[in-house]
């Protein structure tokens, strides 16, 4: 087998994570770590009550005289207010998605459209910190390499000790060779929505 890369690292702590997450699931749901769609219980479509409050709080913060509708230049800082980053041409895209490219201003029903795709693909702080209690069983508020070690056992997963180890490693900012929750945060936060990464197709690749 060969030996790992920095990108597995980080992909294997992201994978394991999202199987840890799901269990009683399939472990390939991309879904279960966040706790919506097919392994989560949520609705499968739409957004929840509390990510439809947040886009509403987004919103209103540009519809300063209460109209129901923004302008198109707010749009960026809108979905910002949202925690995402978008580019003029993307913004253009999502308004030739609703028909509304000739447009100068958006109503509330079509930003909500506009921001569900987003909202669905992200996942909360508070449900990546459910995932990272799953690792630190003991509760010292990081990931060792045995907390690591007994998730890979409990899934299944034969890495040897030095892929683990390279896991911490691509995760590990501060150096202190276990993985905190700030840490664990920005790896889960990097991934995108295929879960189907190296530790489970190492050996099909090439």
């Amino acid at each position: 087998k060969r030996p790992p890369t920095a990108r597995q690292g980080g992909a294997g702590t992201s994978s394991m994570a999202s199987q840890a997450g799901g269990r009683g699931g399939s472990r390939f749901n991309s879904s279960s770590a966040r706790g919506r769609g097919r392994g989560g219980g949520s609705k499968k479509m739409g957004l929840s009550d509390e990510e439809m409050e947040e886009v509403r709080e987004a919103f209103q913060l540009f519809d300063t005289e209460q109209k129901g509708s923004i302008d198109i230049k707010e749009l960026k800082a809108g979905f910002r207010a949202l925690g995402f980053q978008v580019k003029k041409a993307e913004i253009r895209q999502m308004m030739i998605d609703i028909d509304k490219e000739t447009s100068s201003t958006i109503l509330f029903d079509e930003f909500v459209e506009m921001a569900t795709p987003k909202m669905q693909s992200r996942d909360t702080r508070d449900e990546i910190m459910k995932v990272f209690k799953l690792f630190d069983d003991d509760n010292t508020g990081t990931i060792s390499f045995k907390n690591l070690q007994r998730v890979a056992r409990e899934l299944g997963e034969n890495l040897t000790d030095d892929e683990l180890h390279e896991m911490i490693d691509e995760a590990d900012r501060d150096g202190d060779a276990m993985i905190n929750e700030e840490e664990f945060y920005r790896v889960m936060k990097k991934r995108g929505d295929n879960p189907l990464d190296d530790l489970s197709s190492d050996e099909d690749e090439f």
